[in-house]
């Protein structure tokens, strides 16, 4: 009865938030979270950096009406309005709302003892805690580039959008276009093209916008859902084994995710549609050099295909030994058998002799020199693996790692947030900061434009122009990770 009484409450919500034109009518557990709800807002004195790799402009003035962005201007030059919610933020930056391309919605399934021998590889959806944390690291936008409950992926954006959850807005990518031989019992494995073209249409009509090529899809099966998606407006992106970068692009897929790291296509052992058993032992990429003229050449025709590339450095750093860098605000939001899982495994890494090449290194190497080729990189964290990678959290240090990669704060700042908006089709609403742009935006105490380590300090995260306190939600979600 309780169930039924709650699931009335909800349908309820819907029915009211449905028939707001401006805003959701927000739910008690939403409004708790909410710092700031007024019709106009002015950003006093603070420094903009707007996302579109721009230097940074000092002592400056936004005002947020009504949910949009109204004017940016010199605080010398910008007329409050009368009535309007001052904040007064000298020595804070904003910057917009980063745009997640990689953010999934589930999380490894804890024992609570270490990896267990012959188990299988099993992920829990972590409905509750991983939009809280998103939203509370500064992600107003997320692709979920991936799905497992593709249903409770429909419904969760539903209760974001209508008010009755906080978190970011949610992009929903499909369930995972996979082929025979997948390694996960939650996936399922495709009979043929005809499948990958029903499964698509299926999906799109039930709401999914993008979809995720996964490592033992078939070229065949691959093409149809190429051409099943496009046909319907739809793009489609891959973490790919069985098909390499160059094959991908050729059968017109949009964006690869990872980068080289995972392409096969240099490995001497790989075969037509199929993945090497050697795959996540890396070899082919050990003696691959970033310079060399095979991977300029797939680079050049990444390209010229305009196939933008998914960065998730911060997966790849949680198998480097002592890295990533302990937080304390990780261990917290971690549940008791998910955190021992964690730092069991992390441990045995740091113990252990290391990779026989510096796969992060390599991947930083790649990204950088497709960006400079002309490539569009996107940000994002693919927060699965062994679990080192935790929503929003592992966003901010994504951007982190592409300046350690070689870029300039503002470069990486821009690649994780315009240009996932570019992609996303929607550059004309967020990931910059102008004037008409719906207010998603971020406040940070100090200058990520200098020190990058800045976007860890966040005071204040908008979307649509409500302000959200990121300690609150990071407060609700401590222990749940790995429960729910």
């Amino acid at each position: 009865m309780r169930h039924l009484f709650a699931a009335i409450l909800i349908a309820a919500g819907f029915a009211t938030s449905l028939s707001a034109q401006d805003k959701p009518a927000f739910s008690p557990v939403t409004k708790s979270f909410i710092a700031i709800d007024a019709p106009v807002i002015v950003l006093q004195h603070v420094r903009v950096i707007d996302g579109t790799g721009a230097p940074a402009a000092e002592n400056q003035t936004l005002i947020i009406d009504q949910g949009n962005i109204r004017e940016i201007g010199p605080d010398s030059s910008i007329k409050i309005p009368e009535g309007a919610k001052v904040l007064d933020l000298s020595g804070h930056s904003v910057i917009p709302g980063l745009v997640g391309m990689h953010d999934h919605m589930f999380y490894p399934a804890a024992s609570g003892s270490g990896p267990v021998p012959g188990a299988p590889a099993l992920y829990d959806e972590m409905g509750f805690s991983f939009p809280r944390l998103y939203l509370a690291g500064g992600v107003t936008s997320i692709r979920t580039a991936g799905s497992l409950e593709p249903y409770t992926d429909l419904a969760l954006k539903k209760l974001i959008d209508s008010g009755q959850q906080p978190g970011p807005k949610m992009h929903i990518t499909g369930p995972y276009l996979e082929g025979l031989g997948s390694f996960g019992p939650q996936l399922h494995e495709l009979s043929g093209p005809e499948e990958a073209t029903r499964l698509v249409n299926y999906w799109i009509d039930t709401g999914a916008t993008s979809f995720k090529a996964y490592m033992h899809i078939t070229r065949a099966e691959l093409g149809a859902a190429i051409k099943a998606a496009h046909a319907r407006g739809i793009k489609v992106t891959g973490h790919l084994c069985s098909v390499g970068f160059t094959e991908a692009a050729d059968l017109g897929i949009d964006n690869l995710e990872h980068g080289v790291v995972v392409d096969q296509e240099f490995n001497p052992h790989k075969q037509l549609d199929q993945c090497p058993p050697d795959a996540n032992d890396h070899p082919s990429i050990e003696n691959v050099e970033i310079s060399s003229e095979p991977v300029q050449k797939m680079i050049r025709t990444l390209v010229d295909h305009h196939v933008a590339i998914t960065s998730t450095l911060v997966i790849f750093e949680t198998f480097q030994q002592n890295r990533p860098p302990l937080q304390q605000r990780v261990l917290q939001a971690l549940s008791e058998p998910s955190r021992t899982d964690y730092l069991a495994v992390r441990a045995k890494i740091a113990e252990g002799p290391g990779p026989s090449v510096d796969l992060l290194k390599k991947e930083m190497q790649f990204e950088y020199a497709f960006v400079k080729a002309g490539g569009l990189l996107l940000s994002g964290e693919d927060p699965t693996g062994y679990g080192g990678a935790l929503a929003g959290f592992g966003d901010q240090r994504q951007v982190e790692l592409l300046v350690e990669a070689g870029f300039t704060p503002l470069e990486a700042i821009h690649i994780a947030t315009q240009n996932g908006a570019q992609f996303l089709g929607e550059a004309d609403r967020i990931g910059s900061l102008k004037s008409g742009h719906r207010a998603d935006l971020v406040v940070l105490k100090g200058d990520p434009g200098t020190k990058i380590a800045d976007i860890e300090n966040v005071h204040l995260v908008f979307k649509d122009g409500i302000a959200y306190d990121p300690n609150k939600l990071i407060a609700a979600a401590a222990g749940a990770v790995g429960f729910h």
